[in-house]
């Protein structure tokens, strides 16, 4: 079965990445209504069916609230949220900054609080909803030099945990996924001699996301979910 989204309206965070476009297309063509929310600037060519919110800083609660609400005012609701928003630093806990520590855990966790926090009402309004929360293999077990990301998306579990409880009976689920290393630019940039077919492709995430979203999903929350690929 083809797990579907149509007529359903779904707000991603991080939606100018590599991972957040990828989703965007992928839920377009499940027959979902898409807002791309980020702090950068969208790409021409975007689906009818798209509403790109540039330059939103999601660590402030006003913008973030300000964005769920545009996006639910345009398609006159909003059925989901996919918190990508986040980022990575490699740092050894030795010679590291604890201001890293402090800044992984500002995009990583507190933009996925406050995103959540700034959609709920929508979703508690409507009686039911999804989210899902993009963490990291790495929050299972960190490796070198991965010390403060790797706490960071501990963290991402841990809320995901938290609100699976709080909304299980509200008609919300809560889920996670926890991807290894994702085939974007950016990484094969990074680890130029390392063979990305063995890493998970953004459509293969994407179409993971799009099933605990569905209708299909329905049944699961509170799960942290490996994509792993073959790493």
């Amino acid at each position: 079965m083809t797990a579907t989204l149509v007529d359903r309206a779904i707000a991603v965070t991080g939606g100018f990445g590599a991972l957040g476009a990828a989703l965007g297309e992928v839920l377009v063509q499940a027959g979902a209504h898409v807002a791309l929310i980020g702090r950068g600037q969208p790409r021409s060519g975007l689906s009818n069916a798209m509403l790109a919110l540039g330059g939103v800083d999601l660590g402030d609660a006003a913008a973030a609230r300000a964005a769920m609400d545009r996006a639910a005012q345009q398609f006159g609701r909003l059925d989901g949220l996919v918190n990508v928003a986040g980022g990575f630093q490699w740092e050894k806990v030795e010679s590291g900054s604890i201001d890293t520590w402090d800044q992984m855990f500002a995009i990583n966790v507190r933009t996925a609080v406050l995103a959540s926090q700034a959609a709920l009402p929508h979703l508690l309004a409507r009686g039911r909803g999804r989210i899902v929360n993009v963490g990291a293999a790495a929050a299972v077990q960190a490796a070198l030099g991965m010390g403060a990301y790797a706490a960071a998306k501990s963290g991402v579990a841990r809320l995901t945990e938290a609100m699976a409880e709080e909304f299980k009976d509200r008609g919300i689920t809560v889920n996670a996924v926890l991807p290894s290393i994702v085939d974007t630019p950016a990484n094969r940039a990074d680890m130029p001699k390392a063979d990305p077919a063995r890493w998970v492709g953004p459509e293969a995430l994407a179409r993971v996301v799009l099933f605990l979203l569905s209708d299909d999903g329905a049944p699961v929350t509170g799960a942290l979910i490996p994509v792993k690929g073959r790493v």
